[in-house]
């Protein structure tokens, strides 16, 4: 059996869980794959800020550190953000997939420049920061929202007849105004709409969750892993600080509610 572990950015309940494991409908597995779908422990409520970053970076970091040791062949992080990715590399061999970069890169092998349609105007500087970061300000065409304030759990909580229109549109003026060759989908969250802009835009369309399952199907394949000079393991590793602080946190959480 090949065990995938997915790491879910926020601490979700059954139902938010449920969600997220509905994009593993949308492309074909291999027989005998299990996806483990594991929320963080505890984390910001929303994603919008320096601050929420670095928390976030903190909380995923935490959910993956022990997956190899836990038997997993391979770690997906389940947001556009890659938050958490490098610091995984770090301790890990198992391949470490980010839903971001990988999505980008993937659109470059599809046309010549790409826009990222966001939820809402605030995650906007979060994609432009990655963007930058990456180095792709001039494979982007552009980053729009289709204003959509978010629910980290389910996106779309049946407003599919409402939103799935108004991301379309906004795709449009992607490709239209922007001169956008493809459309990277800027959440996994927005995994159900990828199929209706799929048919309804006339450029390609990058579900960034699904992606990541295929891209660790190929690294696993081919043998392939992150390196170590790129990724440089800790010299003095505190993975048990790391675990006590996320536990803490957890209960500080618990105790305001």
């Amino acid at each position: 059996m090949t065990r995938i572990l997915v790491i879910v950015p926020f601490a979700l309940d059954e139902a938010g869980i449920r969600n997220r494991e509905a994009q593993s409908g949308y492309v074909p597995l291999p027989a005998g794959w299990q996806l483990t779908y594991r929320p963080v422990t505890c984390g910001p409520t929303s994603f919008m800020s320096p601050h929420d970053w670095g928390l976030m970076d903190m909380a995923i970091f935490e959910a993956g550190c022990t997956a190899e040791k836990d038997g997993f062949d391979a770690v997906c992080i389940d947001t556009m953000s890659d938050s958490g990715m490098q610091a995984l590399r770090s301790v890990l061999r198992i391949p470490v997939i980010g839903a971001g970069k990988a999505s980008m890169l993937y659109a470059l092998t599809l046309g010549g420049k790409f826009s990222v349609l966001a939820q809402w105007e605030p995650a906007l500087p979060r994609y432009r920061k990655a963007i930058r970061e990456y180095g792709f300000e001039r494979q982007c065409a552009s980053v729009r929202s289709f204003d959509q304030p978010p629910d980290f759990a389910n996106l779309l909580d049946g407003k599919e007849d409402k939103v799935f229109p108004r991301m379309r549109d906004v795709a449009m003026r992607c490709i239209e105004e922007d001169g956008a060759e493809v459309i990277c989908l800027g959440s996994t969250t927005m995994h159900q709409a990828g199929e209706y802009l799929a048919a309804n835009l006339p450029v390609p369309v990058v579900n960034p969750g699904p992606l990541t399952y295929k891209l660790v199907e190929t690294f696993l394949a081919l043998g392939l892993s992150h390196g170590r000079d790129a990724y440089a393991p800790p010299v003095e590793p505190r993975l048990d600080m790391l675990r006590a602080m996320m536990k803490a946190g957890a209960a500080a959480e618990a105790g305001r509610g």
